[in-house]
């Protein structure tokens, strides 16, 4: 039987916050409304994690959160509690280091290795010298210098050998200790020492893919290792012999280079990762890696204990993280629908506009962007935002197109962070050219150069052909032939048979082995692109409305008509239903309520643009020598409008965040000392000038009261429209955070309980009255989360969504719906100048209803209702059917 979730709320796990503080919260959850906890990554990570992305072992949960006990306790309060449980999972990669025992094993052994299959790694690299090896780019220098400075140590701890390099250690390749180990026993004079040494040379090197002569192999491994253990232990001279064998070679550069140079790995530069890494990475994090999930094998390891706990009712559902950098995602969920029929699965699919999730996966919907854009868009008023961005390049005097600027981000990030997958790509592509005689002549950087255009001018995360069926749909077909045609169109210096030929690779009318390869790696590089080249970069440069720079969004878009909203939620419920719709996550730029209160600048952009160059000349005091850049200051008194009330320590480590993502004064690699601390200056001055504050202050005294409406709005239709509503933790007040790590504070989880308790009892008109509070938001969200469990039949599969549209003067500033017929929905958008709503009004169905945020019972017998008795006495309407 499904237990599908009727809301989620999603909590955020560290050793700060662990399974029993979770367990803590329950009843106040409970109490609040949501029927399941929504909790990301808890599998075991690597040591401090702050978010959980970082697994190190699927089979057991995260000792730092509580391990096993902790979790059995959570679980049962909750099941105690009523509350169900949704749990993030991440199957595309695992993180490295010495947790992951099969990444350890992988870099100990090689293609020897019972795990070296799990992973996506290239073990065929063209470059000789990285050919069966692993490239481990830890050290802080050339190799050379910090070999011959004694970086790099070859250690004993007990019988195990390690090698200590940049404060990681890593394992030893066993056949390589046999020299080692027949010089110690020379030194000791110890036959057994010399057969094991021996022993250890005649282990066997095999395939890749042989994991029955690997079993037999690690078996046999094992077995020296409890007798090399045993001897150590026994005879008090083998030990110092080896450690008299380990100083030398230590002292022996040249020796000890030898014997590094043996290893399955090369410890590098950590420069070098970004051309020459030779494995799937998650993005550009050099320390997760890639994991082939398409190998039945390697989802029976990693899901083991998850299917585990979806079949015996521990978790009613995950959130599969990022399936695009997946080989095939219709087959990992093929796959795991097999394994959990019953399974609440969403997908963190990013579409972009104009694009919809594909209708034959087996999942409920996404993890809700889409919704987050068009409950946006249909807030922003078109005209105003369109005079915005002319008041913003006249001020920053940028007037590039945010697709041009979007172009040119992915491009550098091809080109820099992450070039060693574009090589990688090109390689295959070179292969492909040689077994084509008509294409052969093309050159390695002709190749690499069409490769980066083509993936530059993809509009969308990536397509999903799939060689092995013979699979691609004409939606893909249109996409690859548009970025195609638009590389041709940019690189006219390349010659157009070379992109006509990959085209016709990517569109499976040349097969084969390697083209099929090709597609697949193609496919899963598209989308860190457009991640990092769009949402990490593009975001932070294009910055006419900064609400419109969210995950899945377009900065250039004109907002949305109230008709378009209705469309959307039509076709959602007519196909996903069951998706998850939410306003913030873990991931958001920022936070809904910093959103709503930016979309009021849309409604008066003349007013922003006066008081942005107020606030730049009152700047001048602060940034004497003009080193901050307009588009920056842009920046800057949006985040403080949005943001405000911030102190200067959340802002200037967000800003320095922002800046170092735009990559244009500064960067995570290359930091630009003069220019951040001429901002941090900036930001302390103006924080300290009690005229910019008070300045500051008044305008947003203007446009908050009209942001808190437009928050209002959005949560309530986020808890009608079609799908399950999802609330980022402490978001049940109003929360101006930012992007990560700002999102991530501590909530105060007491103040919320008091709250709640206390509006049991208030009359709307104290919730109002106490709006600095955050009482409406709670007050919304609790009545609605309230409604929807009494009633689950009318806001589910089965119940229709039906647009009603306004009539009167201000029509336009409407949104209304009915959910099977039972519940209508009535919010409102552009409200800064507070006009009054005269006859504006919606149709309302005969029959008694009852307005679930004002109790005020209402005996209608069809016909209009006026928007201003919706209205009188808080900003949005919840009315349902009590007959």
């Amino acid at each position: 039987m499904k237990h599908f979730p009727g809301s989620t709320y999603r909590l955020q796990f560290h050793k700060g916050f662990t399974l029993d503080d979770a367990a803590a919260i329950a009843d106040y959850l409970k109490r609040l409304g949501v029927t399941h906890v929504y909790s990301s990554p808890y599998l075991q990570a690597v040591s401090g994690s702050m978010h959980g992305y970082d697994v190190v072992d699927h089979r057991r949960v995260n000792e730092e959160l509580g391990g096993e006990a902790a979790h059995e306790r959570f679980c049962k309060r909750l099941g105690d509690t009523g509350l169900g449980q949704v749990l993030d999972i991440v199957p595309n990669h695992m993180s490295l280091g010495v947790q992951n025992r099969y990444w350890w094993d992988v870099l100990e052994n090689g293609t020897n290795s019972l795990y070296a299959s799990f992973f996506d790694i290239d073990w065929n690299s063209s470059e000789e010298r990285l050919r069966d090896k692993v490239l481990v780019p830890i050290l802080p220098d050339q190799y050379g210098r910090v070999l011959e400075t004694g970086g790099i140590q070859l250690t004993r701890k007990g019988h195990s050998f390690v090698v200590e390099a940049a404060g990681e250690v890593l394992p030893v390749a066993p056949q390589t200790l046999a020299p080692l180990l027949i010089k110690a026993a020379e030194y000791a004079r110890n036959d057994t020492l010399e057969f094991l040494g021996e022993s250890y040379g005649r282990l066997p090197s095999l395939d890749v893919t042989d994991r029955r002569t690997a079993l037999v192999r690690h078996r046999d491994k094992l077995v020296l290792h409890r007798l090399l253990q045993r001897l150590c232990s026994e005879e008090e001279d083998i030990p110092k012999a080896v450690d008299r064998m380990i100083a030398e070679l230590n002292t022996d550069y040249d020796a000890l280079d030898q014997f590094l140079s043996q290893q399955n790995y090369r410890i590098a530069f950590w420069k070098t990762a970004d051309q020459q890494l030779g494995y799937r990475r998650f993005f550009d994090v050099n320390t997760m890696i890639g994991l082939r999930q398409e190998r039945d094998y390697v989802f029976d390891e990693t899901h083991a204990l998850l299917i585990r706990w979806l079949r015996q009712g521990v978790i009613d559902g995950v959130r599969v993280d990022h399936p695009d950098g997946l080989r095939d995602p219709l087959q990992y969920f093929r796959r795991l629908r097999e394994k959990a029929p019953e399974a609440w699965i969403v997908s963190e699919k990013i579409l972009e506009p104009g694009e919809w999730l594909r209708d034959d996966w087996p999942v409920e919907g996404t993890v809700g962007y889409d919704f987050l854009n068009v409950a946006l868009g249909v807030l922003i008023e078109p005209e105003g935002l369109q005079r915005l961005g002319e008041l913003y390049r006249d001020f920053t005097g940028d007037d590039h197109a945010f697709a041009e600027i979007a172009h040119d981000k992915k491009l550098a990030v091809e080109q820099e962070a992450l070039g060693s997958d574009v090589n990688r790509l090109t390689n295959l592509f070179v292969e492909i050219c040689e077994n084509h005689r008509e294409y052969r002549d093309f050159t390695r950087t002709e190749i690499r150069r069409a490769i980066r255009e083509i993936v530059g001018c993809f509009s969308v995360y990536r397509t999903y052909v799939v060689p092995d069926r013979g699979e691609i749909i004409e939606e893909d077909r249109r996409r690859i032939d548009r970025a195609i045609e638009c590389a041709k169109k940019n690189r006219t210096d390349i010659d157009a048979l070379l992109f006509d030929f990959m085209r016709d690779v990517l569109e499976l009318k040349v097969s084969g082995q390697q083209e099929s390869e090709f597609v697949y790696r193609f496919q899963q590089f598209t989308s860190p692109v457009m991640a990092k080249g769009v949402e990490d970069t593009a975001f932070y440069c294009h910055n006419r409305l900064l609400a419109m720079n969210e995950v899945g969004g377009d900065p250039d878009g004109e907002g949305l008509s109230v008709a378009d909203f209705h469309l959307y939620n039509e076709r959602m419920q007519k196909t996903f239903p069951d998706t998850m719709v939410t306003l913030s996550t873990h991931d958001t730029k920022r936070s809904d309520d910093v959103r709503a209160r930016l979309a009021v600048l849309s409604e008066n952009p003349e007013a922003f643009i006066e008081a942005v160059r107020r606030w730049n000349e009152m700047a001048a005091r602060h940034d004497p020598e003009r080193i901050i850049d307009h588009t920056t200051e842009w920046f800057l008194y949006q985040t403080l409008v949005g943001a405000w009330p911030i102190d200067g320590e959340r802002l200037r480590t967000y800003m320095r965040k922002a800046m170092r993502e735009a990559k244009v004064r500064t960067s995570w690699v290359l930091n630009n000392a003069q220019y951040e601390g001429a901002l941090n200056g900036l930001i302390d001055g103006l924080l300290g000038d009690t005229r910019f504050v008070g300045c500051l202050e008044e305008f947003v005294g203007v446009v908050e009261s009209a942001g808190r409406i437009n928050s209002l709005s959005q949560t309530l239709m986020k808890h009608t429209a079609p799908g399950v509503p999802d609330l980022y933790q402490g978001g049940e007040l109003w929360d101006l955070s930012l992007v990560d790590p700002d999102n991530r504070r501590p909530v105060d989880y007491e103040l919320r309980r008091k709250l709640l308790v206390e509006i049991d009892s208030m009359h709307v008109t104290e919730v109002m009255r106490r709006s600095d509070e955050g009482l409406p938001k709670l007050w919304t969200i609790h009545h609605a989360l309230q409604l929807r469990n009494e009633h689950p039949e009318w806001f589910g599969r089965e119940a229709d969504y039906e647009p009603v549209l306004a009539r009167g003067p201000r029509a336009k500033h409407v949104i209304a719906y009915l959910r099977g017929g039972n519940v209508l929905t009535v919010a409102q958008r552009w409200t800064l100048r507070g006009e009054p709503w005269e006859s504006t009004a919606v149709d309302l169905p005969e029959g008694k209803w009852r307005n679930w945020l004002t109790a005020e019972h209402i005996e209608h017998r069809g016909g209009e209702i006026k928007i201003a008795d919706c209205f009188s006495e808080f900003p949005v309407a919840l009315l349902a059917r009590v007959d």
